[in-house]
């Protein structure tokens, strides 16, 4: 079983019963579910996953004091610890007294100021380069079961959606390195024999070649361990991630030395040609350099557009 479904099933039996019978008052202002860290989150949780994290609960978040008072909010953190400790064989970890859990009660502004660093209810146009791809992730990640109030629900939809100029920035600054650590550096790393700074390359190559994919999708790249199962998911370029695999794990001698090369090019390939069929690029050729100056042209706002090129990453 997901540990989502596990969520919801548990919610569902325990959690929105005493919503219902204890806490008519206050409905109005809840909303419940599961959001945040964790490959259940995901959806890419498996047996393995259970060795830490994996568990029966949900999360009730609620507005600022000015609405559901500490009082509320406290009676709140007492039903949901007095709600069964074990469910369908798994069992319930003990909510800590000084807080930080990933379930219960939880303010809907103190999720977003962890994950999104949100201070309020909008992100303004700067703030979205200081938060990190997997942050927006877990910020947008798992399912609502329920929103009444409507709070938390806006702000994940508002998350969601990445202004076009930030997007363009980011994945222009990600064509750049493609560029600079594959098509530059990594050759001339193997002509020097210095394979260590290569495979350091390579990997560099892998990473910002997944960070463009993913921004080309409108979707958030995840924590590193998840990119190559996210990826597969992806509509555009989905499907390259077992030439990303043969770049990372292959050998940096001779003959497949040369091949890793040529995927890379392979994958810049694709990449160009990908952006001139979203629109996004006027460049007609395979160097990602050129890509990630014209990305860039395309930004409607001077000042983000005459930031450096890898300002946004």
């Amino acid at each position: 079983m997901k540990g989502l479904e596990l969520s919801e099933r548990y919610f569902n039996e325990y959690g929105r019963p005493v919503l219902e019978s204890e806490f008519g008052d206050l409905l109005p202002f809840l909303a419940c579910g599961l959001a945040g860290a964790g490959s259940e989150c995901l959806g890419y949780d498996d047996e393995i996953s259970r060795d830490h994290d994996f568990e029966p609960g949900f999360c009730i978040f609620i507005p600022g004091e000015d609405v559901v008072s500490r009082r509320s909010a406290f009676l709140l953190e007492r039903a949901y610890a007095r709600l069964p400790n074990e469910f369908m064989g798994f069992k319930r970890s003990r909510l800590s007294p000084a807080g930080g859990s990933r379930l219960g009660v939880i303010r809907t502004m103190d999720f977003y100021r962890l994950h999104a660093g949100m201070t309020g209810g909008e992100m303004d146009l700067y703030s979205w380069f200081s938060v990190p791809s997997q942050a927006l992730r877990e910020a947008v990640s798992g399912k609502v079961f329920f929103d009444n109030y409507g709070e938390f629900t806006r702000i994940r939809e508002m998350l969601k959606e990445m202004p076009q100029d930030v997007r363009l920035k980011k994945l222009a600054g990600h064509l750049f390195l493609m560029n600079q650590s594959g098509q530059y550096n990594y050759p001339r790393l193997i002509k020097r024999g210095d394979k260590a700074a290569a495979q350091l390359a390579a990997g560099e190559f892998v990473k910002s070649a997944m960070e463009a994919v993913f921004l080309m999708n409108r979707e958030y790249m995840p924590y590193y361990k998840w990119s190559f199962r996210a990826l597969r998911d992806l509509d555009v370029m989905g499907d390259i991630g077992d030439t990303l695999y043969t770049i990372l794990t292959g050998s940096n001698d001779g003959d497949d030395a040369e091949e890793k090369y040529l995927l890379m090019e392979k994958i810049c390939s694709l990449t160009g040609e990908a952006l001139t069929d979203m629109g996004l690029t006027r460049a007609d050729c395979s160097d990602m350099q050129k890509h990630a100056f014209s990305v860039n042209d395309m930004i409607r706002d001077a000042d983000i557009r005459n930031l450096g090129i890898l300002y946004g990453v």
